[in-house]
C-alpha cells in the first residue's frame, strides 16, 4: 500500500536529505523524469522558435511524432546527480546545471556538425540575443535558460515525482512510469529505424501535412 505523506513534509525531507527511496521508486522516478524533461524541452523549443521568429508563425520541433526531444531528457539525467547534493542551495544548482547543460549542448552540437558534415539542429549564429555565442552551438541565453529550467527540475518536477512514488502503490506507480516511457521509446526507436531504412519519418509526415521546421 502507498503511504500517505504530505507534500510539505516530503519536500522538507527532500531538502534535508531524509527521503529514503526503494529501488522501484528510483527506477520509476528516472523514467518519469526522462519523459517530462523531454516533453518540456519540446515545449521550450516550440515557444522559443515562435518568439525568435517574430511571433508570426509556429514551427514544428523535434523529429518524433510525439512532442518530445531526447537531448533535454538526457540533460535532465545529467543535471540531477550533479546538483542533487547541493539542492539546499539554489544558486549552486543554477550554476552547476548551467555549466553542465551548456557543455552538453556544445559537445552535442559540435558532434552533430562534425559527424554530419555541417549538419546543425540549432544555430545561435543567426539568432538575436546570442551574446557569448560559441560556434553557434551554445550562448549565454541558452545556458541561462537551461539553468532556470534546472531549478524547475530540482525544486518542482523531481519532488513531484518523489511524492507521486510515495502516494501511489508500487504497481500503479511502475505501471504509470513504464507505460509513459515505453510510448516515448517506441516513438523514438520507430523513427530511428525508419530513418536508417530511408523510409518516411515523423518529420516527413508533418511536412507532408504542411507543418514547417525551423
Amino acid at each position: 500500500m502507498a503511504r500517505k505523506v504530505s507534500y510539505s513534509k516530503m519536500f522538507h525531507d527532500y531538502l534535508k536529505g531524509k527521503v529514503k527511496l526503494q529501488t522501484y521508486q528510483k527506477i520509476g522516478i528516472t523514467l518519469l523524469i526522462f519523459v517530462i524533461a523531454g516533453t518540456f524541452g519540446w515545449l521550450y523549443e516550440f515557444v522559443f522558435t515562435f518568439i525568435n521568429e517574430g511571433c508570426e508563425k509556429w514551427y514544428m520541433q523535434g523529429g518524433n511524432i510525439l512532442p518530445w526531444m531526447n537531448i533535454y531528457a538526457f540533460g535532465a539525467l545529467f543535471v540531477i546527480p550533479i546538483t542533487y547534493k547541493f539542492r539546499r542551495y539554489p544558486w549552486v544548482v543554477f550554476l552547476l546545471s548551467a555549466i553542465t547543460t551548456g557543455t552538453l549542448e556544445l559537445i552535442a552540437g559540435w558532434l552533430v556538425y562534425t559527424i554530419g558534415n555541417g549538419t546543425r539542429y540549432w544555430d545561435y549564429n543567426n539568432q538575436p540575443w546570442n551574446f557569448g555565442n560559441i560556434g553557434g552551438f551554445v550562448c549565454l541565453l541558452s545556458v541561462t535558460a537551461f539553468g532556470l529550467a534546472s531549478l524547475l527540475l530540482m525544486y518542482v518536477v523531481l519532488p513531484f515525482c518523489i511524492h507521486l512514488s510515495q502516494k501511489m502503490s508500487k504497481r500503479s506507480f511502475l505501471t504509470l512510469s513504464i507505460t509513459l516511457f515505453s510510448i516515448i521509446m517506441i516513438d523514438e526507436l520507430t523513427n530511428l529505424t525508419l530513418k536508417n531504412l530511408n523510409l518516411p519519418t515523423a518529420m516527413d509526415f508533418y511536412q507532408s501535412i504542411g507543418w514547417e521546421y525551423k
